[in-house]
């Protein structure tokens, strides 16, 4: 395989991966924060611009967006759903995604092609007044994840699941365990210290986080509905069938890359293999324990590095020397 396509294969699975993630943190924060008083929607905005680590702050963001003058409440949401320009937007990374894609048009089946170009000529004519008198639900679940849903499943049905599709699941998972890793940090670090008006918004705030992984009834099978945050780290970091867990995330990694490094014969002594292998052995034989008293955000950070080094070494053995992170 060109290494031009597997670099197009791997960012087409990775920007959508990155859409979905931004649909669900906008759909449950909007849930939360349209009932509250200013200070806790605000709270509840900041929290979402940390959680997807945007470059500037949330007035910053605001200062920045076309409809500025109209409440964050509305504001923000519509920048991040409908702002081409703005590069964490999911506009921007499904037009990324579709562009992805049709450099590659020859290397995916016509229904993938089919279905990436529908949901982005769907959002390409999406006005936020539309978005607005039907729901911003109607939007962020029956367009865009139910329409990243159906590309993943006709990705799976309808692609030969060779060299190329490794590289899918690849940028998909990779995009996964450094984006639930980032979520888990920030709620982490907001809801040890935001004041909250006693257990029932404690486990609001918990519930939410596990709704913004898509998690909160495979939690529940697991552990009851008891919300103890404990748990809830443990869960999205180190449960080895949950499907947004980093775990989950890093096992598919590896699955990814042995079988890369087997396509292409390059399996004695692969750098890519070793990093991922790593990355997975650490969360198997981990603790929840031990990553709390040595601090979640430090163990957080270090997921997120250790993925950063295998995006490098995948550059670098399969695509290009010394790519500059994106």
């Amino acid at each position: 395989m060109l290494s031009r396509v597997a670099d197009n294969l791997y960012w087409l699975s990775r920007y959508l991966e990155r859409s979905e993630h931004t649909a669900r943190l906008l759909d449950v924060n909007l849930d939360e924060v349209l009932d509250r008083n200013s200070a806790v929607a605000d709270q509840q905005l900041d929290l979402l611009v940390d959680s997807l680590r945007l470059q500037k702050s949330r007035e910053a963001l605001l200062g920045t967006a076309v409809h500025e003058a109209r409440h964050p409440i509305r504001a923000l949401p519509e920048l991040l759903m409908l702002d081409a320009a703005q590069p964490h937007s999911i506009a921007y990374s499904i037009a990324t995604a579709r562009e992805n894609a049709r450099q590659v048009r020859e290397q995916i089946s016509s229904e993938m092609w089919l279905q990436i170009n529908w949901l982005y000529q769907n959002i390409r004519t999406t006005t936020a007044e539309r978005i607005w008198e039907n729901s911003p639900h109607d939007f962020l679940q029956t367009l865009v994840k139910d329409g990243i849903h159906l590309f993943r499943g006709l990705t799976d049905a309808t692609m030969n699941h060779g060299e190329g599709w490794q590289f899918i699941q690849l940028g998909c998972y990779m995009e996964r365990a450094q984006a639930t890793a980032k979520v888990l940090d920030a709620h982490f670090r907001v809801n040890h210290t935001i004041e909250r008006n006693g257990p029932y918004e404690q486990d609001l705030a918990w519930i939410s986080l596990l709704k913004s992984c898509t998690a909160f009834e495979a939690y529940c099978k697991v552990y009851t509905v008891q919300i103890e945050p404990e748990r809830v780290a443990e869960f999205l970091l180190l449960n080895a069938d949950s499907p947004r867990s980093v775990r989950f995330a890093a096992d598919r990694i590896l699955e990814a890359v042995r079988a890369i490094a087997t396509a292409t014969g390059k399996q004695r002594g692969d750098p890519v293999t070793r990093l991922a292998g790593k990355l997975s052995a650490s969360l198997d034989y981990s603790s929840v324990d031990e990553i709390l008293d040595e601090g979640l955000h430090a163990y957080c950070v270090n997921i997120q590095n250790q993925c950063a080094k295998i995006h490098q070494a995948i550059y670098d053995r399969y695509i290009q020397p010394k790519s500059v992170l994106s």
